[in-house]
């Protein structure tokens, strides 16, 4: 924010000349008393905006205000009955009770409670986590609840408003407001996967925001809040909703997303570009296997170590998290193809993937 001072043009102010100034200069309105003058007033149209702006926030919040919630974490007071541990946000999204939060929210807690906006109190049960994307779902008993919308991130344009609500450091019910800085972001979660498809914006988040909702202008959520950068302002990340939408059925089913792993070790290796040229290849790096699980389905497959996956269904790969994600999104119990490369011959084997224990 610039703070300037007032500018103030007096009746009987002359130029150099001498000669007196006329009663309007430069956009600054003379009112004919001497010694005091008003400035033009705020056009009409910057008043018509700031008011959809406003408007706009509150109606967001009147919406999907009271469908946020804070999530306390508790632990055994050492006899002294459960004490709270730790405190994050959460978004109730059907009116049966079924809430939206952070994994490392609810990861290993003792006990869950949650807050809701009318003052309420109510125990909570954990339906299922994923770390690998930071989601969690968990489930209060209470029926008619408000809930919120979810919205599509896949739309979501840079410079586009978004509206955080949370429980920043126990302050409960808590709106900040800001724009979509970036799209496309990855984070890496617990266990080493890539959260694909992170929303950065300049919404002030702190300890507490984590797991509550980001809302677009017409009351969708579109983000959870899940993470900031330590000694940077005006940068947080969410994330994108329709992870959420992926990932919540899983939870709900399984209590955990069910991947596939082809028990092996890889790492990321560039390829020697006369390699490539006499392949015909067309990427510069490939995964090397450096280890195999025996009776894994990577040693089933016949995969050793020192091989090169170029491919997997016909997908290029070049590091791990191309192989992650997609393993991420492969049916369990459908073979896939590998192209490997085996000292200078190319192999074409099926493998197997299981699932992730």
């Amino acid at each position: 924010m610039i703070e300037v001072d007032e500018i103030v043009v007096t009746e009987n102010e002359t130029a150099e000349n001498g000669k007196e100034l006329p009663e309007e200069r430069s956009g600054l309105q003379v009112d004919g008393s001497a010694g005091k003058s008003i400035s033009d007033p705020v056009e009409a149209s910057d008043l018509e905006l700031l008011d959809a702006y406003s408007r706009a926030v509150i109606n967001v919040v009147d919406a999907v205000g009271p469908a946020v919630v804070s999530v306390m974490i508790g632990g055994s007071g050492r006899g002294r009955g459960p004490e709270v541990t730790g405190a994050g946000s959460g978004v109730i999204f059907t009116p049966d009770g079924y809430i939206l939060t952070n994994s490392h929210v609810v990861h290993k807690a003792g006990r869950l409670e949650v807050m809701m906006t009318d003052g309420r109190q109510l125990q909570a049960t954990l339906i299922g986590e994923d770390p690998s994307t930071d989601l969690a779902v968990i489930r209060i008993d209470a029926f008619g609840l408000p809930y919120a919308s979810f919205g599509n991130s896949r739309a979501l344009r840079v410079g586009q408003l978004v509206i955080a609500i949370g429980n920043p450091l126990g302050f409960q019910s808590t709106v900040s407001t800001g724009v979509v800085s970036a799209l496309g972001r990855s984070l890496r979660g617990v266990g080493g996967r890539l959260i694909e498809e992170i929303i950065q914006t300049d919404v002030p988040l702190n300890p507490g925001n984590s797991g509550g909702p980001l809302v677009d202008s017409r009351g969708r959520v579109i983000g959870v809040n899940t993470a900031i950068i330590r000694m940077a302002q005006g940068i947080s990340f969410s994330v994108p909703i329709d992870t959420a939408k992926w990932v919540i059925p899983q939870l709900l089913t399984h209590g955990r997303v069910r991947r596939g792993i082809l028990a092996i070790g890889g790492q990321q290796r560039p390829l020697d570009r006369r390699l490539t040229r006499a392949l015909h290849l067309n990427q510069s790096h490939a995964v090397e296997v450096i280890s195999v699980e025996p009776s894994g389905p990577g040693a089933r497959a016949g995969l050793r170590e020192g091989d090169l996956i170029l491919s997997i269904n016909e997908r290029i790969v070049t590091s791990v998290d191309d192989l992650h994600r997609f393993l991420a999104e492969w049916p369990l119990g459908n073979a896939a193809t590998l192209n490997i490369l085996r000292g200078m011959e190319q192999k074409r084997i099926e493998v197997l993937p299981v699932e992730a224990s």
